[in-house]
């Protein structure tokens, strides 16, 4: 069975951002999610921005990819914290999260969802997307095609970050 047939993509619902809220909570470490408020705020502000993978066995949320559009070429912290800074059509997307559940791990699933985004991102006229990485994530997203800019001036979580973009 291939990936298409498995899951369902398509954008988030708004009754859906609980769901995204507890997945991120098993994704992320606390420092680092995104919280049940600011997810609800973030889908609620840029629904479109949102990717989800539906496993059509059990109708659930086995992963998703969001982020927001902005005419701004780094990720900063705020992006994280404030769905306001969200600008529709920009030209560019930082992405806050790629969250697959850990029993669809392994299996190609977040290949297609950076995949299947890019696609849809690609059409819709963005230039590029934009996301930060620990460490030990950088060959990943290499492998889906984004190059390493370097550590990022971000500090979310306490953490030191790669910066990674994709040109569209």
């Amino acid at each position: 069975m291939n990936i298409t047939e498995r899951f369902e993509f398509r954008n988030i619902r708004q009754e859906e951002a609980e769901q995204t809220a507890a997945i991120e909570a098993i994704c992320f470490p606390p420092n680092e999610m995104c919280t049940r408020e600011r997810m609800i705020e973030r889908v609620a502000a840029a629904e479109d921005y949102f990717l989800v993978a539906i496993d059509r066995e059990t109708g659930k949320i086995a992963g998703f990819l969001n982020g927001l559009a902005t005419e701004e070429t780094i990720l900063r912290d705020e992006f994280f914290t404030d769905s306001s800074l969200h600008t529709p059509g920009g030209s560019n997307i930082m992405i806050l999260g790629l969250d697959v559940l850990p029993e669809y791990r392994m299996q190609g699933l977040a290949r297609a969802l950076v995949s299947t985004y890019c696609e849809r991102e690609r059409a819709r006229g963005t230039k590029r997307l934009v996301l930060t990485c620990l460490d030990e994530k950088v060959p990943m997203y290499e492998k889906f095609g984004f190059r390493d800019l370097g550590i990022s001036a971000s500090s979310w979580g306490g953490e030191e970050w790669h910066e990674m973009d994709i040109m569209l």
